[in-house]
């Protein structure tokens, strides 16, 4: 990964405001009317999606899994929202106007992806509305909770402080060479449940390589055994199609500001309802609301033009089709994996089999540290990827999205083949 130094230097104007009017607001709205029958492959309709986003197209962002740009109606939404607190007294703008229409994009989100209103909260990412749960659910010393080696760092320290602080046991269970077998996934969770496991959390789709984890399954297991799951979906919501009623968890976090590209610091926790009385919220709540989602709202004084502005964003997604976003995205990411998988030095260390992956999938070049490798391809081709380091598969995560042009992909590949045939970068110790 390019240092902040090396981002910035890179790009002297980051501190100039953004015109909108760099592209029109109206042409995503305009593109799914006008090609509602356009595929994965109809450069027509994506061209017209494409112009919908103000992205400096001189740099590729191939790390969408970190945090994707908004388009132009979400950052149009964003600033009328907060421009609206400065004209009359904040409090009166804050609390008796905006607040109350968060309810409608509650609405909408729940609506959207399969759910009750009432098991909807707005959070400002995926850790916080994991923490939530992970922290707000009540656990004895010796009780036992369990993830796997493909979750997120800052969710396994949140356990790991838990078993420091109150004396909980943390286990983990290995999910190596698992990655296109359902039953092996779901078995290794079940070996990992004893008669003191209260708790079990799981990536939808893991982060380092894209995987998508069978969720309903391990879900159904879990519940046999009476224990309830925590399910991280920072990057499968708006992702890949899914439905939260059907998944059947009991609670599911994601961030809003990756797939769905709406602002930054907007993200949705789901409780189901019957779990909503017993969770604790991480800022203290009235007693009267203890079986009210909204509990888990209560952070004190905040903008809340961010999560006004997911309205725009969840628009244009619906617009777009989950299906057919998920088919483009399966697309971009086969562009670059099919020409990389097919080199002798390169390797795509995610199971591409249908239902399987979506967008994300992580590669390697023998030999190549994943941190030198995205630092060269930031620093002599202006393309921004993920650099991992997994102790089972290591290279660098691509992640397009939507605004991501062909060119762009193949530019990417350019690189990487360039790296490869020319032995740039090698370590000479592995040679």
């Amino acid at each position: 990964m390019p240092s902040r130094r090396e981002f910035l230097a890179a790009m002297p104007w980051v501190a100039a405001p953004v015109a909108a009017a760099l592209c029109d607001p109206r042409a995503a709205a305009a593109a799914c009317a006008a090609f509602p029958d356009a595929n994965a492959d109809d450069e027509r309709f994506w061209f017209e999606l494409q112009n919908a986003y103000t992205v400096d197209r001189g740099i590729v962002n191939l790390n969408n899994g970190g945090a994707s740009p908004a388009p132009a109606t979400v950052q149009a939404a964003m600033a009328r929202h907060l421009d609206f607190v400065n004209t009359i007294p904040p409090p009166r703008a804050l609390w008796q106007v905006q607040k109350p229409r968060l309810e409608a994009v509650r609405g909408q989100l729940a609506r959207a992806f399969g759910a009750d209103r009432e098991e909807i909260a707005l959070v400002r990412n995926a850790s916080e509305g994991l923490q939530i749960c992970q922290l707000g659910i009540d656990l004895a010393r010796g009780d036992e909770v369990i993830t796997s080696d493909r979750d997120y760092p800052r969710m396994v320290n949140t356990f790991k402080q838990r078993a420091r602080r109150e004396g909980i046991v943390y286990n983990q269970v290995s999910l190596r060479g698992m990655d296109d077998d359902t039953d092996a996934i779901v078995d290794a969770f079940r070996r990992g449940i004893t008669k003191k496991t209260k708790l079990i959390l799981t990536s939808h789709v893991v982060f380092s390589n894209g995987q998508v984890l069978p969720i309903k399954a391990i879900v159904a297991m879990a519940r046999e055994h009476g224990v309830p799951v925590i399910v991280d979906g920072a990057h499968a919501l708006a992702h890949v199609p899914f439905s939260l009623r059907d998944l059947e968890c009991d609670y599911y976090a994601t961030s809003l500001h990756k797939w769905l590209t709406a602002p930054l610091g907007t993200g949705l926790l789901y409780v189901r309802r019957d779990k909503i009385e017993s969770l604790w919220p991480l800022m203290a709540a009235d007693a009267k609301q203890d079986d009210d989602i909204r509990k888990f709202e209560e952070i004190g004084t905040h903008p809340y033009a961010a999560q006004l502005a997911v309205a725009e964003a969840l628009a244009l997604h619906q617009g777009i089709g989950a299906e057919r976003k998920f088919d483009r995205l399966v697309r971009l990411r086969d562009r670059w994996a099919d020409p990389l998988d097919a080199h002798d030095r390169i390797r795509v260390h995610t199971c591409r089999k249908p239902g399987r992956a979506g967008a994300i999938a992580t590669v390697e070049i023998e030999g190549v540290e994943p941190g030198k490798l995205a630092s060269h391809l930031w620093r002599d081709h202006r393309i921004l990827v993920a650099a991992i380091d997994h102790p089972d598969y290591r290279g660098v995560r691509v992640s397009p999205n939507v605004y991501t042009t062909f060119d762009e992909i193949d530019r990417f590949v350019a690189a990487m083949r360039r790296v490869a045939d020319q032995n740039l970068l090698r370590d000479k110790r592995k040679r």
